[in-house]
């Protein structure tokens, strides 16, 4: 008789399958962030004892402790789940993505999980008194980790146009008032307004940043600028708050006093940018990956993460003309010729700078996409990574090698797991 293979445990199993789904997905690519919901469940599922994997495969024989397992991973499947329904907008057409949702309803049955239930429970941050460099993000992650924090960049201006933190570009027709960032540390709202002439032009009137009350490092604290009016001081008339042990968490200073304002949070490693450009805001940030990715489901609209709605999105490559063209509007030409003076490299800034001059036929409206193509030099270290081409390169060898990590998974979870 042939031996017989001996089965990997369950755990193993989905470990592998979530590796090769993250081999699959290039990292940072859109806005679909199928591997946040990889990582919260493996994050899940690591405290559970081998009980839930002999629950699944031997009809939960264990008793207290085999229930027990199986409850606790059936509640991270449910989460799982749940984390890929919030997803499913970003990540349309996505292989990995699919490949998730089908994986989870594979192991619901396998694992004999009911539908409906209680969720896994995302750990809760650590309480109690803080000690030394914790209201320091930096700092205190070097400290804990030993490396410093990913940063990420999300930039808006003009029409308004989007830089996502995923490194997406797109431009928006979306008016009043929506949410840039909304996490457990931070919340940003901008609104819109129609600008002079236009079916589609819109800018930025208002910016508002909510510091929300974190631990002992800071209370709550509100910021707000509108146009002609960009305050270097908290709405309170504050410059600064937070201060611990000579350090201060959140402190305002300003190159421009009314049209600028400069805003860091120490205690969350995030730098925020506000400025007026022509007749209209632009806003700037650079925070750590574990303070962008800190939210919860009820949390889904971010313009920052996410991108535009795709009912409100517009193409920057065809700026819609107004129906009634003022007399100093600009030709495309013309508005060609005035951005390439401004901004030599054909990248999504110079499409946004002609964009904007389409549009609304206002000079100043260029100064916009200088500004933020600025901002994005001082906050993103790569270099090369500042420019951003207007239309993205199709990964042409993705899918081959999707197809050929799936056949592999395939195979290695109908033979051994």
């Amino acid at each position: 008789m042939e031996p017989r293979a001996t089965a990997l445990p369950w755990k193993h199993c989905i470990h592998l399958t979530l590796l090769l789904v993250q081999l699959s997905s290039p990292e940072g690519e859109a806005s679909c962030r199928i591997l946040r919901c990889n990582s919260d469940f493996v994050a899940a599922t690591l405290d559970l004892g081998s009980s839930a994997g002999g629950a699944g495969g031997a009809g939960g024989a264990g008793g207290a402790g085999g229930a027990g397992g199986a409850g606790g991973y059936c509640s991270a499947l449910r989460s799982y789940a749940m984390c890929t329904r919030r997803m499913a907008r970003a990540c349309r057409g996505d292989l990995a993505y699919h490949s998730a949702v089908q994986g989870i309803e594979d192991l619901l049955i396998q694992h004999r999980c009911p539908r409906a239930g209680p969720t896994a429970q995302p750990r809760p941050p650590p309480q109690g008194t803080l000690s030394g460099d914790a209201c320091l993000y930096e700092r205190s992650l070097l400290t804990s980790e030993g490396r410093a924090p990913e940063y990420l960049h999300c930039g808006v201006f003009g029409d308004p146009h989007v830089r996502t933190f995923n490194n997406d570009f797109q431009t928006c027709a979306v008016r009043g008032a929506w949410p840039l960032i909304d996490n457990e540390y931070l919340y940003v709202q901008a609104t819109s307004a129609p600008a002079r002439g236009g079916t589609h032009a819109t800018a930025l009137t208002k910016i508002t940043i909510i510091f929300k009350n974190w631990r002992q490092c800071i209370d709550q604290q509100l910021y707000q600028a509108e146009l002609d009016n960009v305050p270097a001081a908290f709405a309170d008339g504050s410059v600064s708050s937070g201060e611990r042990r000579g350090h201060r968490s959140l402190t305002v200073r300003t190159q421009s006093p009314g049209r600028h304002a400069e805003i860091r949070a120490a205690h969350i490693g995030t730098l925020l940018v506000v400025r007026q450009s022509g007749r209209s805001l632009g806003l700037s940030v650079r925070s750590p990956r574990g303070v962008v990715e800190a939210f919860g489901p009820e949390q889904d609209l971010q313009l920052c993460v996410w991108g535009c709605p795709a009912s409100q999105m517009l193409n920057t490559l065809r700026p819609p003309q107004p129906p009634s063209p003022p007399a100093d509007s600009y030709s495309a030409t013309g508005a060609r010729a005035h951005c390439a003076a401004l901004l030599p490299a054909r990248d999504v800034y110079y499409q946004a700078c002609v964009f904007d001059l389409i549009t609304s036929g206002d000079l100043n409206s260029s100064a916009a996409a200088v500004s933020a193509l600025q901002d994005a030099r001082n906050m993103i270290s790569d270099a090369q990574r500042v420019h951003l081409q207007p239309v993205a390169a199709a990964e042409q060898h993705r899918a081959p090698l999707m197809l050929l990590l799936l056949g592999m998974l395939g195979t290695l979870t109908t033979e051994r797991c």
